[in-house]
């Protein structure tokens, strides 16, 4: 990642779909490394810009990564006492907001890269998706693809199935009814995919769920592959149309289920009950204490 600052570095993990924990520097008392807004982005194997460094900011990595951990969005607010603390010889003491942004869950993994995958790429490219996008051939994937989208040359991209991630949701749109199949067979084995979808007509659907029960395969596992792939509500059989098809029923699947929003994270009552100056103290920017783990 070509990143020179927080901004940039956001940004980047935002449209991959990685996790990160943004860092901003709430308050300061005394003498502290860098003022209140400071801020940097910590990701699992690096940090982007500076809220000072030293023991501070050391320790604000080891914390950012604990929370990495998790897999819900979370907000830490932190003291951290720079002397008495951290050995730290600036004196001061600084307050730091912790911010979690976890990884993307909805994760789609595309085998083949012909002309409804092109087309698609672009779509998903505009939703809050990770793509993992594989091929055997290099010269099919185009120069430009976006951020969210890894192009994958594999020459065994049914072996790479059982490493997808649980919960993935696989798309099999190759130009070889061998590797469909073959593709079909690693998806049912993996056992944890949320979605497995087969470019096709009602013929291969049939001719697949034959082949697949004479491999052994229950009707219920048969089942789990969607041929053809795609929403009926939308027609058409041009790439993009079928791009479109797929796509929405890929939004469909991920917010299937979806509740009422209610209140996450902190809440503006409980920010007033916790959040207060320290009294005696020269402060500059805003001075919090929620926790003194250090």
């Amino acid at each position: 990642m070509r990143a020179t600052n927080w901004i940039d570095a956001a940004k980047v993990m935002q449209q991959r779909g990685e996790p990160y924990v943004l860092v901003t520097l709430l308050g300061c008392t005394g003498s502290t490394p860098r003022d209140q807004g400071s801020k940097m982005v910590v990701s699992a194997e690096k940090s982007y810009d500076t809220i000072g460094g030293g023991q501070l900011e050391f320790s604000v990595i080891q914390k950012s990564r604990e929370l990495m951990t998790g897999t819900e969005a979370t907000q830490v607010i932190q003291h951290f006492p720079l002397a008495a603390a951290l050995a730290q010889c600036c004196g001061g003491s600084a307050t730091v907001l912790l911010e979690y942004i976890p990884g993307c869950r909805f994760r789609v993994a595309l085998y083949g890269a012909g002309h409804v995958a092109k087309s698609l790429v672009t779509i998903l490219g505009g939703l809050p998706c990770k793509v993992s996008w594989f091929d055997e051939r290099s010269d099919q994937f185009p120069q430009t693809y976006p951020d969210n989208v890894t192009p994958m040359i594999s020459m065994a991209p049914v072996a790479s199935v059982k490493d997808l991630p649980i919960g993935s949701d696989m798309l099999i749109l190759t130009h070889n009814h061998q590797l469909d199949f073959e593709l079909c067979k690693a998806a049912l084995d993996h056992g944890g995919l949320r979605h497995i979808g087969l470019i096709g007509s009602e013929t291969k659907a049939e001719r697949f769920a034959m082949r697949l029960d004479k491999a052994g395969y229950s009707q219920e596992q048969i089942e789990r592959i969607v041929c053809p792939v795609g929403s009926l509500d939308v027609p058409g059989k041009l790439p993009m149309e079928v791009a479109v098809s797929i796509a929405a029923q890929l939004i469909a699947i991920e917010n299937a289920g979806a509740e009422t929003p209610v209140r996450r994270g902190l809440s503006w009552n409980h920010l007033k009950n916790q959040l207060g100056t320290q009294p005696g103290a020269r402060q500059k920017g805003l001075a919090v204490t929620l926790s003194k783990d250090f």
